[in-house]
């Protein structure tokens, strides 16, 4: 019996827990956190991009430099037409969704919120974040939000100190960012999601079509050498073909329903040291005061050749 009670008393701190818990630790980008240790390839493509293959337009601000131990901003802008509608899993029209991934260099990260502005904390209202892995908290996910809401996702970062890590140098930093918008064409496991196009695999000749599970659509096509080929289409994608109609290998069976994509974009930042900001303020007032000194010997001269010439 106290068994009984102590999973009972389990299964609902876990259902609290899973409602209180921030949307973002479930969403898309966290699954491909199961499949690649790292989301950015050696090829410098992001991950996202295996199962989102529409490619989409992604824009990054972030400030030219950054001083040590400072809190400053990164802001992804996910731009498409305000409306857009895509297709759930349910079939059923969705308006889209955005996400996006920031990957930092190595000492970079979220800004603790006790450091955050107020303006910060009104740009980023209604907005949660979570790092890819326990491990790695340079990156930094957001998402899926309602996309008409966050086409332009502020990322509060905190830049770190060389004084208290010797890891640390001050220099130029690379940033790789991701967005995206709408759901993915394949999901992680490696099978088409719903949103996708469906070929036939075989060229034939469409025998029937018929209802099957889940809404879904059995559509048999029989080859020149007998053979029977079934296609399943999910619900969904609209059909495109009709029974005895005559199909090639690799045509297209369904319309394309993504109204999405995925997009990345690099950018960089310099760690600023303080000394050579010092040093390079020293230098232009070394410069500007020079300048005055040539001016005002300049006008020194033309005064001596002037008393000269009435002499």
């Amino acid at each position: 019996m106290r068994r009984l009670i102590n999973i009972l008393l389990s299964s609902i701190i876990l259902g609290i827990l899973m409602l209180i818990t921030p949307s973002a630790s479930w969403a898309y980008p966290f699954w491909a956190q199961q499949n690649y240790e790292n989301p950015r390839e050696a090829t410098g493509k992001i991950v996202c991009a295996n199962c989102h293959l529409a490619n989409m337009s992604t824009q990054a601000e972030v400030p030219q430099a950054v001083g040590a131990n400072s809190v400053f901003t990164a802001a992804v802008k996910i731009p498409y037409k305000n409306g857009t509608k895509e297709i759930g899993a349910d079939g059923s029209e969705v308006p889209l969704q955005v996400g996006a991934v920031v990957m930092l260099p190595d000492g970079f990260k979220l800004a603790p919120q006790d450091r955050w502005t107020e303006r910060i904390k009104e740009e980023t209202k209604g907005v949660y974040f979570t790092q890819y892995s326990e491990d790695k908290e340079n990156i930094i996910l957001v998402g899926p939000l309602p996309g008409d809401q966050n086409k332009e996702i502020v990322f509060p970062i905190l830049s770190p100190d060389p004084a208290k890590d010797s890891n640390i140098q001050f220099g130029k930093y690379s940033i790789h960012v991701g967005g995206n918008r709408g759901r993915g064409q394949v999901y992680p496991t490696g099978e088409k999601s719903n949103n996708a196009i469906f070929t036939a695999s075989k060229a034939g000749i469409i025998t029937s079509i018929v209802d099957g599970e889940s809404n879904s659509r059995i559509v048999n096509i029989e080859t020149e050498d007998g053979e029977s080929i079934i296609e399943t289409i999910p619900v969904g994608p609209t059909l495109l073909v009709n029974v005895e109609d005559k199909v090639e290998a690799g045509q297209s069976l369904t319309n394309d329903p993504n109204a999405g994509g995925f997009g990345q974009i690099d950018t960089e930042v310099v760690l600023q040291s303080p000394a050579r900001v010092i040093g390079l303020l020293v230098f232009f007032m070394g410069v500007t005061l020079a300048q005055i000194m040539l001016v005002l010997k300049k006008r020194q001269v033309e005064k001596v050749q002037a008393v000269k010439g009435v002499l």
